[in-house]
């Protein structure tokens, strides 16, 4: 099977874990999608494109095969979707030698985002809601502390003479009040947002791309307060917008709006920062403005 890397992979990973590692495991993504197929008895369709961040997706018969880099944990992924076994989350069906995900077939061209937004967040509710379960006894997962607590090292490196640095010494305030309080250790998605939830023929929406962790509902749902953030920031109610729907989504899952705020300010800045790190100044000009109306 001969194909290129969807380029919107080769640049998220190349951001998150290094040009050198990106390169060695693209390097070799053919021949490991070639043997994958082939140790599974698949014919491939095609490769999904633009495709996920940090794994390729090609769909086969009845199914889909996911490969990641194992940088990427995708055993994480793996123990996950087991453990829901389906539920609110599409269903694993297999592996492959090679650390492949075999997935159940679901519609990757319709997406939350194909909804009114309204319609999407009542939808993404529901579905966040069946992801929130005990995790395994014996679970692999980190914690949402030790998550953050990389993430919060290098957003220190923006210190406090640059332009972010209120926001990011807020951020920074905002884990430590939150860690201090968390009561909660439930099985997270990790990334939930519209565009990780698609649609399914078992049941009419399912999550996909978990990179789960373990800790409280509020982590899990800060993502998707800012979802269509281009569309917040360009609408002259985009502030009251915002401090609304992380009011809605808090009150709608039984969720504490305040730890639901900070959760979304850390979040927000903590990818505002990166998105500076990476170049990506547009993004980041977004991100940022977004969470200074929190």
């Amino acid at each position: 099977m001969g194909f290129e890397p969807p380029q919107r992979l080769v640049r998220a990973l190349g951001e998150t874990y290094g040009e050198a590692v990106a390169a060695e495991w693209l390097g070799k993504l053919p021949e490991l999608t070639r043997d994958a197929l082939e140790h599974a008895g698949l014919a491939a369709e095609r490769v999904m494109a633009p495709g996920g961040r940090s794994s390729l997706v090609v769909l086969v018969p009845r199914a889909a095969l996911k490969l990641a880099p194992p940088v990427a944990r995708p055993d994480l992924e793996r123990d996950a979707l087991a453990h829901w076994n389906g539920w609110g989350a599409v269903r694993l069906l297999g592996g492959t030698e090679e650390g492949g995900l075999l997935l159940e077939r679901l519609h990757p061209e319709v997406s939350l985002r194909s909804l009114p937004e309204a319609k999407a967040l009542l939808e993404a509710a529901g579905t966040v809601r069946r992801l929130w379960v005990e995790p395994p006894a014996d679970h692999g997962f980190e914690s949402v502390a030790e998550r953050t607590g990389r993430q919060a090292a290098a957003m220190a490196a923006h210190g406090a003479g640059e332009e972010t640095g209120a926001l990011v010494a807020a951020a920074l305030a905002a884990r430590e009040e939150l860690l201090a309080g968390e009561a909660e250790t439930l099985l997270l998605h990790g990334c939930f947002r519209q565009g990780k939830v698609l649609a399914g023929d078992r049941t009419p929406w399912l999550a996909v791309g978990p990179e789960p962790l373990v800790g409280e509902r509020a982590y899990d749902l800060a993502r998707l307060v800012r979802d269509r953030v281009e569309d917040l920031v360009a609408a002259s109610s985009g502030a009251s917008t915002a401090r609304r729907r992380v009011n809605k989504l808090a009150d709608a899952l039984d969720v504490d709006r305040e730890r639901l705020r900070g959760w979304t300010l850390f979040r927000a800045v903590e990818s505002g920062t990166r998105a500076l790190d990476a170049g990506r100044t547009a993004d980041a000009e977004l991100l940022l403005e977004f969470a200074g109306w929190l």
